[in-house]
């Protein structure tokens, strides 16, 4: 009780790492991903509009992730500059300060890159007749960086292990599922595969030091399976962007995976977590759902508890539309999405590597009568129309405290 007592007040002084803490086995870290919408029409608005303290959306988006305090944070569609200046206007502005009477946030460590999102490709991939406009792009997106992402950490990122998978082409995956004509004709030229990636903005390997760990996390944002035709190249791409972290994590599956340093393989061992905005439901909307289910029940992952909310119950019953007619567990929707056609969807993902302990988490979407609903009901949403979704976990074998397992039999964790 004595050595406890002292790694927290330690820790509440500033003087242990939370790495240490967490090695010590005191708490379990909470990771989250959040589509948070900080997208912007045109380069360089994002960075302006963070540049003083009173855009609201944003302010919505910072005190949504200072209510939930996750130690690590993926965004998603936060627009990318080479310099990170928004990144750190954001984190100076809007996470660094209170909102609403939440406690500011900072991390000392962040990481991103470029995206493919809005890269000219220099061909008509979408066949309307001109070669223009984000459809057009590597990746869609109405100029360079659109819809990136962005990782904030407390702990130290392995910069110098990180691997990216940017310029890997679609056509070199094994069995992809490349478009056809409805003629039945191949919908992209060879010119074309030579120069389409797989990624439609990037699939990130990134290591993480938590205390004596490596925490791999796989990273990735997959086109949306929808506007597009018959020959769904967008649903085809969202069902391999997804495949290709299940052949990632395969031993003999990953020799075609070659990173954009050259290096070939994937992660034969040691512990991750899949993460992001993958943009496939398991059972409903259009994607084709093998992918995410064989990906979500992939021998190396899994976790019994799937994250959940009392808000998207309530927002599926009033919404109706599309809703009305799903399958799927609406406790466990991540986006709000239009009612007259997809409906609320499960797409945001945390998929741990099974040996570590899934002590909690959940999805930040309250009822409108709980605190906190102003920031996501509404419509536009004042925040996003994707929810932000935490874990809390603990990696290697080390038990949950008593009482915070969801998978537990007995367990009275609200989650579950």
């Amino acid at each position: 009780m004595r050595g406890r007592l002292v790694l927290l007040i330690l820790l509440a002084a500033g003087l242990m790492p939370a790495a240490a803490f967490c090695a010590a086995g005191a708490k379990p870290i909470r990771i989250a991903t959040f589509n948070s919408s900080l997208n912007r029409a045109s380069s360089g608005e994002l960075q302006r509009d963070l540049s003083s303290p009173d855009n609201a959306q944003a302010r919505a988006v910072a005190e949504i992730i200072q209510r939930v305090r996750p130690d690590i944070l993926l965004l998603q569609e936060f627009d990318y500059d080479a310099a990170g200046a928004s990144l750190a206007a954001f984190q100076a502005n809007y996470l660094g300060r209170a909102q609403h009477g939440q406690a500011p946030l900072r991390y000392a460590y962040t990481f991103f890159t470029e995206s493919n999102t809005g890269v000219p490709s220099g061909f008509d991939l979408d066949k309307n007749g001109r070669i223009a406009g984000g459809a057009d792009a590597l990746g869609f997106g109405d100029f360079p960086g659109q819809y990136a992402m962005v990782l904030l950490s407390r702990f130290p990122i392995d910069t110098r292990q990180v691997r990216t998978f940017r310029r890997f082409l679609w056509r070199d995956m094994p069995g992809a599922l490349l478009p056809l004509t409805e003629a039945g004709a191949p919908w992209y030229s060879p010119e074309e595969l030579a120069v389409l990636p797989l990624s439609s903005k990037s699939h990130w390997d990134v290591p993480v030091k938590i205390g004596k760990h490596t925490l791999h996390l796989l990273i990735s944002h997959p086109t949306p399976p929808a506007f597009d035709g018959p020959e769904d190249r967008n649903g085809r791409r969202n069902h391999d962007e997804i495949r290709f972290w299940s052949d990632y994590l395969t031993m003999g599956s990953d020799v075609y995976i070659r990173d954009d340093q050259g290096k070939h393989g994937g992660l034969p061992n040691g512990l991750f977590l899949v993460m992001g905005d993958l943009n496939s439901d398991p059972v409903d909307g259009g994607s084709l759902h093998d992918a995410i289910e064989g990906l979500s029940r992939h021998p190396r992952a899994g976790s019994a508890f799937i994250p959940r909310s009392e808000g998207a119950v309530e927002a599926a019953a009033v919404q109706g539309g599309a809703n009305a007619a799903q399958r799927g567990d609406s406790r466990v929707d991540t986006a709000d999405f239009n009612d007259a056609s997809a409906g609320n969807l499960r797409v945001d993902y945390l998929l741990p590597e099974r040996s570590m302990s899934v002590c909690g988490g959940g999805v930040f979407w309250p009822r409108q009568d709980q605190d906190g609903a102003q920031l996501v009901w509404g419509q536009p949403p004042p925040s996003s129309d994707h929810r932000l979704v935490w874990l809390d976990l603990i990696p290697g074998a080390t038990r949950c405290p008593r009482g915070s397992d969801p998978t537990a039999s007995g367990s009275s964790h609200p989650g579950r």
